[in-house]
């Protein structure tokens, strides 16, 4: 089936790391209209990264990732996503940016694993010694 596109849209294929990058940091919005329990949502970091937001169903990790409101836009059903689109010149994309900084940067995501695998250990012995 081919794509539905207007005069001047350009449908692409796999776009390699260089040029994935120029995409969302030329974009004005990620639209991630996913209905399944996405476990993490890498492609929506790697918007906020660039200082794209993001508009994204409420489902799976996206809640986690997306902060309504500041880095882009939640919405409860699909129904949702054109008013969210419309609206997204009212995020600032050093704020994108500033969250993936924040949350998903190398030393934060290796202290949140340490401090999951802490915890886990801690539950574990406890749990052993009743």
């Amino acid at each position: 089936m081919a794509p539905l596109l207007w005069p001047g849209d350009e449908a692409m294929d796999v776009a390699d790391a260089t040029l994935k990058r120029q995409l969302l940091a030329d974009a004005r919005v990620l639209l991630f209209p996913v209905r399944w329990q996405e476990p993490f949502g890498m492609v929506m970091i790697e918007a906020m990264a660039c200082g794209t937001p993001v508009v994204a169903l409420n489902i799976g990790s996206v809640p986690e990732v997306v902060e309504d409101g500041v880095t882009g836009f939640v919405c409860a059903q699909p129904s949702q996503l054109a008013d969210a689109v419309r609206a997204i010149g009212s995020i600032d994309p050093a704020a994108c940016r500033r969250r993936v900084v924040e949350r998903f940067d190398v030393s934060s995501m290796s202290q949140g694993y340490s401090d999951a695998y802490h915890l886990a250990i801690r539950k574990a012995a406890t749990a052993a010694a009743r």
